[in-house]
């Protein structure tokens, strides 16, 4: 059967709103040319920790901004993303009022197309059990052109349920977050180290089967990264 009109100009606009998408990254990643990423390797630290360097590519452009977004951006308000994936969209509610420097400043780098075509480069089914996303290299050392802190709104007890978004950082370093967050997908302790614990910003409601079908399917061999390849495709924040 032939497809109605409807249909076509449906698929239109979704084939618009990839090729929009796909240049953002292009853009993106012009700006980003002829930095090298100053980073660590991320891994499991210690006790299980959540490590990762959160800022370490420095933006390109000279007229680029150099400093985390201003966190009354976010303030007072709660907001809602879509994170489209490869795999299916996963929605979240982002705490304003709780973390506004993290809300602020993942709001600005989705709006920038930051995180278009970027992939979730690390998975942890052991100890704790989060999903890690957000880097620009896909290897858990890359970042925007800043870094920022303090840590937000981390729980008291180091208890992360089911859902939670947070922010990824480097082990005993509270100011290094930047674009990594993980999302957990079973009930997780995750011990406090030096600096505290990790910036709860957000939670998914709905589209915690796509992150759960990918950590059942398990990491590669002998690797962190998802056995199912998850790249997230864009970010729509309202």
């Amino acid at each position: 059967m032939a497809p109605t009109q409807r249909e076509r100009e449906a698929a239109r606009k979704r084939q618009a709103k990839a090729d929009a998408r796909r240049a953002a990254a292009r853009a993106r990643k012009q700006r980003l040319a002829g930095f090298v990423a100053i980073a660590v390797v991320v891994g499991l630290v210690g006790t299980g920790l959540v490590a990762s360097l959160a800022g370490g590519a420095p933006g390109g452009a000279a007229d680029a901004p150099t400093s985390a977004p201003d966190p009354a951006l976010a303030e007072g308000r709660t907001w809602t993303a879509t994170i489209a994936t490869s795999v299916g969209d996963i929605t979240v509610e982002l705490f304003g009022a709780e973390a506004p420097q993290a809300v602020a400043n993942f709001v600005t780098l989705a709006q920038d197309g930051f995180f278009d075509d970027t992939s979730c480069h690390r998975l942890v089914t052991s100890g704790i059990y989060v999903l890690q996303c957000g880097d620009p290299t896909g290897t858990g050392t890359g970042g925007p052109a800043w870094e920022f802190g303090p840590i937000e709104n981390a729980p008291a007890d180091d208890v992360y349920p089911v859902g939670t978004l947070a922010m990824a950082r480097r082990p005993n370093d509270g100011a290094s977050m930047g674009s990594q967050f993980f999302l957990v997908h079973q009930d997780s302790t995750i011990p406090s180290d030096a600096a505290g614990g990790y910036t709860v910003f957000g939670r998914i409601t709905s589209g915690l089967d796509v992150v759960q079908a990918v950590a059942d399917a398990g990491v590669v061999e002998g690797g962190i990264a998802p056995a199912m390849p998850v790249t997230i495709e864009g970010v729509e924040t309202q």
